[in-house]
């Protein structure tokens, strides 16, 4: 490809170690597509007859049915001349066309390819991923309206806070799906212009219409400047860093059912299908799948670092550090599987209800509800803060719950003390008293259940690379 200046073959083994066909096969649907927009571009110029065109792009199309047949990718992975993706479709489509094949390169260089190459894949990939995350919202929504009006303990430091429903709970994992959808979404529309006719560095040498291509492709527009669409990977960056946030959320949830199927807190039964047993001991069942959802974030967070490092300081425009930004994104690839598995292992949870009840009833947890009974006695919640935390201490020496204190014992706390202050701490009183947008009180919830399942149902139609063009 670059052969003429030289007089001295490479280095052998220097050779071998800058090759990136060993990695970027991947992108051979991508190539073959941006490849045959070019080609339509050529066409507008005048450089392709329309002969020329229709056979360049049908022996393309072949090159792309063959790899997709090729079920390990080897003949293309195992290349013994192709140096890179690009380089292995046009001597693909030599050996198919001939010379015509060589004419492709005309007005293009491979560092607007790969560029190009890169966003069609990430866009592809966050559309795989929303899929995924869709997929999983919509079993968390559909757990949440099973759960109807049962209650479970919330938990701040790790220790018994305020009953809330399950469902709330659940639903609080799917605000975080629908803002990881969100950042996805953002990231497609950013990157989605071409950098098709950006040439090397400075532009396409010939007067290319770059719409053309932008067009075919699905983008937006064409890029702005050919610099920067050219050493552009902030898009590799900012959605390795998207897909740390949903690490991060999966991991949280990851713990949370791990503990909560463990025998001391008894609240989930794990799945059959997505636990493992013991080699030695014939009683467990191993929590294996969130156990490794919640190692994942390490990958894809280290995915995102290595970008981070590889793009600091480099000088503008294209330089061949950013090879290095191509593993990282294909490090990745497990993510949506991934979701796709911890929707059927959530759609297949069951809790234990009655467990998660008397861990709800009990432990002071309505002490925030029995002060807020005092606030409305007119007594400063500071002030009613105290009471309250003096009666907690006195019914954990008499080893009872607030509720089994009697009249005359609350009221050596304070006066403001009478028999409705029973009824204000039952369960269901405690759960209704957080009656605000947000809150756990059980018509809030059964309103924020519908919104959830209309929002999510938005999601279960894929981002498709039309949507993406229109901006959506």
């Amino acid at each position: 490809m670059w052969a003429g200046r030289f007089r001295e073959p490479l280095d052998a083994e220097f050779e071998q170690w800058q090759r990136s066909i060993v990695f970027d096969w991947r992108l051979l649907e991508q190539e073959v597509a941006a490849s045959k927009a070019h080609a339509s571009a050529l066409f507008a110029a005048g450089v392709l007859t329309p002969d020329e065109t229709a056979e360049i792009r049908a022996a393309l199309d072949a090159i792309a049915a063959d790899f997709a047949i090729d079920s390990d990718k080897a003949k293309v992975r195992d290349h013994p001349v192709a140096e890179d993706i690009h380089h292995y479709v046009e001597l693909s489509l030599v050996e198919r066309v001939g010379l015509l094949g060589r004419k492709l390169h005309t007005g293009r260089s491979r560092n607007e390819q790969i560029a190009t190459d890169l966003r069609l894949y990430v866009r592809k990939q966050i559309a795989m991923v929303v899929d995924g995350l869709a997929a999983w919202a919509a079993a968390l929504v559909q757990l949440a309206q099973q759960a109807g009006d049962a209650v479970m303990p919330s938990y701040t430091h790790l220790q018994r806070a305020e009953p809330v429903l399950i469902a709330h709970w659940l639903l609080a994992y799917a605000e975080m799906l629908l803002r990881d959808v969100s950042r996805l979404r953002d990231c497609a529309e950013r990157l989605n212009f071409c950098p098709l006719g950006s040439g090397a560095v400075a532009g396409a040498t010939l007067a290319l219409d770059r719409t053309i291509a932008a067009r075919e492709l699905n983008f937006t527009a064409p890029t702005s400047n050919s610099m920067d669409a050219t050493s552009d990977r902030d898009f590799v960056l900012e959605y390795l860093q998207a897909l740390t946030l949903v690490g991060l959320h999966a991991s949280r949830f990851a713990e949370e059912i791990t503990l909560f199927a463990t025998a001391e807190f008894g609240f989930v039964n794990l799945p059959e299908a997505f636990s493992t047993g013991s080699s030695a001991m014939p009683q467990k069942k191993n929590p294996d799948l969130t156990e490794l959802l919640r190692a994942k974030v390490g990958r894809i967070h280290g995915a995102a670092e290595a970008v981070t490092l590889q793009i600091k300081g480099l000088p503008l425009a294209y330089n061949k550090d950013m090879q290095e930004t191509q593993e990282p994104a294909f490090a990745v690839e497990f993510v949506p599987q991934m979701l796709r598995l911890v929707a059927r292992f959530t759609a297949a949870l069951e809790f234990n209800f009655e467990r998660m009840r008397l861990a709800a009833h009990t432990g002071y947890l309505n002490a925030m509800a029995a002060a807020t009974y005092l606030v409305h006695k007119g007594v400063p919640f500071r002030t009613a803060h105290e009471k309250i935390g003096n009666a907690v201490r006195y019914a954990l020496e008499k080893g009872v719950e607030l509720g089994e204190l009697s009249l005359d014992e609350l009221r050596q706390f304070g006066e403001e003390f009478d028999a409705d202050f029973f009824n204000s701490i039952e369960l269901n009183a405690t759960l209704d008293c957080h009656n605000v947008i947000g809150g756990t009180a059980r018509d809030r919830v059964r309103e924020a259940l519908k919104i959830a399942q209309t929002r999510v149902a938005a999601l279960m139609e894929p981002i498709t690379e039309e949507a993406v063009h229109a901006g959506a």
